[in-house]
């Protein structure tokens, strides 16, 4: 039987849970393709699916192979699959409660939820852009449909998922504001950021009323939203912490961004890498034996520009 190393866990508990494990490998099914994975994305939902903390909404099958998403080479297809072919480079999708995820060699993926990468986009550049471009994507895109000249806001402007909404958003002709640390405000500045306001520092009395402010944080970082918006303005925010809606009181409108896998979005964002758009940020690799490590590091927030991955 062929085998492959993969990150594993078997229980809920803390990052020593993860161990590197020989397992068989993968075989597509139908509709499936077997991706050879070069890099894997380590997100904040992997740490927090381990610890337990979102038992409520994800019921895990144990061993677990963590990993929302990834980027590599196609080496086998199922039946009835005609999107893609051996050889072909791709981003994957693997949904949050699926026990085999893309902290592995390799994955047996759903082919609607494998993306060719564009020919001039890097392999590892790609896998740093998927669940993070998915996110921001949805949030700029579908949710707030920002428009060109309007004051946008985001929140924690320099992670995978800020960093990213901060370069779409000034492509589209935004004005944009994002709040970092400050040892990060120079960085999100040169992702297109027309300020950046440090989150670590006294918060300044000048900022104008934002048309639309984004947050990825919630609990008290989402009531400051409110004191920042224009009247009629769009609090748009990600599943983080809890939130109290306080928009009747506020006179704004408050739209949760619903994440689901959609090659759409990520196909778009990949394009947008490619043709100089925007750029991926890849914050660090860490080699596939250091997965518990790659958990620990992002659970203590030590990651704070972009996306760290892993490389089997």
């Amino acid at each position: 039987m062929e085998t492959m190393l993969a990150a594993v866990y078997r229980r809920h508990g803390e990052p020593e849970e993860i161990r590197l494990e020989t397992v068989p490998m993968p075989v597509p099914g139908p509709r499936q393709v077997l991706v050879q994975l070069v890099a894997a994305g380590v997100a904040p939902l992997d740490w927090k699916l381990r610890a337990g903390l979102l038992q409520r909404h994800f019921t895990l099958q144990f061993p677990k192979i963590p990993g929302r998403d990834g980027a590599g080479e196609v080496v086998a297809v199922g039946a009835g699959v005609t999107t893609v072919f051996p050889g072909d480079r791709v981003a994957v999708m693997a949904p949050p409660a699926a026990q085999a995820g893309t902290h592995a060699e390799a994955i047996a993926a759903d082919a609607a939820l494998c993306v060719p990468i564009p020919d001039t986009l890097p392999t590892l550049e790609a896998a740093a852009l998927v669940n993070a471009g998915l996110s921001a994507w949805t949030a700029i895109r579908r949710t707030a449909d920002v428009q060109a000249g309007q004051r946008v806001l985001v929140q924690s402007g320099a992670g995978a998922v800020g960093g990213l909404m901060v370069q779409m958003a000034a492509d589209l002709g935004a004005i944009v504001t994002a709040t970092c640390r400050a040892s990060n405000c120079a960085y999100v500045t040169g992702l297109g950021a027309c300020r950046a306001i440090a989150y670590d520092a006294p918060f300044p009395d000048d900022l104008p009323p934002q048309d639309v402010v984004f947050d990825l944080m919630g609990g008290t970082v989402h009531d400051a939203c409110y004191n920042m918006l224009a009247s009629g303005g769009h609090l748009v925010w990600l599943t983080a912490a809890p939130i109290t809606d306080r928009s009747v009181e506020y006179g704004v409108r408050v739209t949760r961004a619903m994440i689901t896998d959609d090659a759409t979005a990520v196909a778009a964002t990949l394009e947008m890498a490619a043709a100089g758009r925007l750029t991926a940020q890849i914050a660090g690799t860490l080699p596939l034996a250091e997965a518990a490590k790659a958990q620990r590091l992002l659970a203590a927030g030590l990651i704070t520009r972009g996306r760290l991955l892993l490389v089997p």
